[in-house]
C-alpha cells in the first residue's frame, strides 16, 4: 500500500508549480512589480512569494531591477521576466517560403531570416533548408536554447507531431517532430501554422486581452485557429480550424484537398492571382502587366497591393470580390462561434485596406447582429509574421505553465512534448 506521504508530497509539488506559474503570469502582465505587490495580487503570503521568486531567479526566468522607494516605507526591489533567460527559435515552413526568427525571453527578435522556396523543390530540400536556417539562427544567439517551434500549413497530429497532410505542398505523413528532435537537442513543438499564429496574436498581438478569438490566415491557402481563454481549441483529433475547407460553392473551383468550392478557392493568394490572370488573359488592361514584364507567374500580393494603391481598377476589383467572399465566410463563423474578436492575418492581410470594407458589408448583411456587435474584425498585428511569433508564444506559454519543469528540461538538455491529451507539457 502506498505511503500516504507520497500523495501529500505530490500535491505540494503540484501546488508549488501552480503558484510558480501564477507568479510568472503576473510578471508577464504587470512587470516591473515588487514581491509585496505580487503577494497582494496573488493572495499568497509574502514568505511564499519570496520563496517562489527566489526559485525563479535561480532558474534565471526572473531578474531583479534597481531599488525603488515609494514614500517612507522600506525600498522595494522591482522584478521582471529576465530577457536573458534563453533563446526561443521559431520557424514557419510555408508553401512558398521559409521564415525563422530567434527571440530572447522578452520576445525581442534578435535574429531573423525569410526566403522564398519554389514549388519544384523536393520535400527533402525544403526540410534540409529549414534545418540549416534553424542551425544558423541558433548559432547567432549565445543564450541557452529554450525551445524550437515549427508551424506548417496542414494537418498536424498533436500526439506524434507528424504532418499528416499539407494539400498545398503535396506532402503526406511527414514525421516532422521526429526529424526536428533528431536534428536538435532542444524542446520541440510542431503545429498547424494558423493555430500558432492565433496563439501569437493572443499573447503578443491584436488579440491581447480577448477571451474568445477567431483567427483567419489567408496565404496560398486559408486556415484558422480558435483561442478560448488563452488556450487553443484543437478539436477531438487536433484538426480544428480548417476553415479553408468549408464548402462554399459545391460547383466551384477544384481545391488541392480534393474537394471543390472550398472557401480557400475564393479567399487566398491563389484566388487573387487566378482572377487577375483570367482578366488580363481576356484582354483587360492593368498596370500589373507591365509590373510583371508580361509574365504573370511573377505576380505577388505586394505587387497587387501596390497596383491597387496606385488606382489600378483590376487589382481593386479583384480584392473587393475576394473581400466579399471573406466576409461571407466570417459571417458564418461568427454565427457559429460567437467570438469577441476576429483577427485577419497571412500575406493577404497586406491588402486589408481593400478587402475588409467589402468583408464588413457582408457581415452587415449576413451575421446575426448580436454576434456581429460582439466582435470587431481587425488585421493581425504581426501580419505574415504571425506564425513565427506564435511559435514563440507556444514555447513561452509552456514555460509559464510549468517553469520548474522547463528549468529541469533545460538542465537535462532534453525535449518537452505534448501528450495526446495536451495535459502535460513535458
Amino acid at each position: 500500500m502506498p505511503h500516504p506521504d507520497r500523495y501529500r508530497t505530490g500535491s505540494q509539488a503540484l501546488m508549488r508549480e501552480m503558484n510558480l506559474s501564477v507568479i510568472m503570469h503576473h510578471l508577464r502582465e504587470h512587470a516591473p512589480i515588487s514581491r509585496a505587490a505580487l503577494a497582494e495580487m496573488t493572495g499568497l503570503n509574502k514568505t511564499t512569494v519570496s520563496s517562489l521568486v527566489s526559485e525563479l531567479i535561480e532558474h534565471q526566468f526572473v531578474r531583479e531591477l534597481g531599488l525603488t522607494s515609494a514614500g517612507t516605507g522600506r525600498p522595494a526591489i522591482p522584478l521582471e521576466l529576465n530577457p536573458a533567460a534563453g533563446t526561443i527559435v521559431s520557424a514557419e515552413m510555408g508553401v512558398d517560403f521559409i521564415s525563422v526568427i530567434c527571440t530572447n525571453f522578452a520576445v525581442e527578435v534578435v535574429w531573423r531570416h525569410k526566403e522564398s522556396t519554389s514549388l519544384g523543390m523536393s520535400q527533402r530540400a525544403v526540410l534540409d533548408r529549414t534545418l540549416a536556417l534553424v542551425r544558423t539562427g541558433r548559432a547567432a544567439c549565445s543564450n541557452t536554447w529554450l525551445g524550437l517551434a515549427v508551424g506548417a500549413p496542414g494537418l498536424v497530429d498533436q500526439a506524434s507531431g507528424d504532418l499528416l497532410f499539407a494539400p498545398n505542398m503535396g506532402w503526406k505523413d511527414v514525421p516532422l517532430k521526429t526529424i526536428l528532435r533528431e536534428a536538435f537537442d532542444a524542446p520541440v513543438f510542431v503545429n498547424n501554422e494558423a493555430n500558432m499564429a492565433a496563439l501569437g496574436e493572443v499573447y503578443f498581438g491584436a488579440a491581447q486581452g480577448h477571451d474568445e478569438v477567431l483567427y483567419i490566415s489567408a496565404g496560398v491557402g486559408l486556415g484558422g485557429g480558435i483561442v478560448r481563454g488563452g488556450q487553443l481549441c484543437n478539436g477531438a483529433t487536433g484538426f480544428a480550424g480548417e476553415f479553408g475547407h468549408m464548402t462554399m460553392d459545391p460547383d466551384g473551383e477544384p481545391c488541392n484537398c480534393g474537394n471543390r468550392g472550398c472557401w480557400e478557392t475564393q479567399v487566398s493568394q491563389s484566388a487573387v492571382f487566378r482572377a487577375i490572370r483570367r482578366a488580363i488573359g481576356g484582354g483587360r488592361a492593368s498596370r500589373l502587366s507591365g509590373m510583371t514584364g508580361g509574365d504573370l507567374d511573377r505576380l505577388t500580393i505586394p505587387m497587387a497591393v501596390e497596383a491597387a494603391r496606385a488606382g489600378d481598377a483590376l487589382a481593386r476589383e479583384t480584392f473587393e470580390t475576394v473581400g466579399h467572399y471573406l466576409g461571407i465566410g466570417i459571417a458564418s463563423l461568427m454565427n457559429a462561434l460567437n467570438p469577441d474578436l476576429v483577427v485577419f492575418g497571412g500575406i493577404l492581410s497586406l491588402a486589408g485596406d481593400f478587402l475588409l470594407p467589402a468583408a464588413h458589408q457582408e457581415l452587415e448583411r449576413r451575421a446575426l447582429h448580436w454576434n456581429r456587435n460582439a466582435a470587431q474584425v481587425v488585421p493581425a498585428r504581426h501580419g505574415s509574421d504571425a506564425c513565427v511569433i506564435g511559435g514563440v508564444a507556444t514555447i513561452y506559454q509552456a514555460i509559464l505553465a510549468q517553469p520548474s519543469n522547463a528549468a529541469r528540461v533545460e538542465r537535462e538538455h532534453d525535449g518537452f512534448t505534448q501528450d495526446s491529451h495536451n495535459r502535460r507539457l513535458w
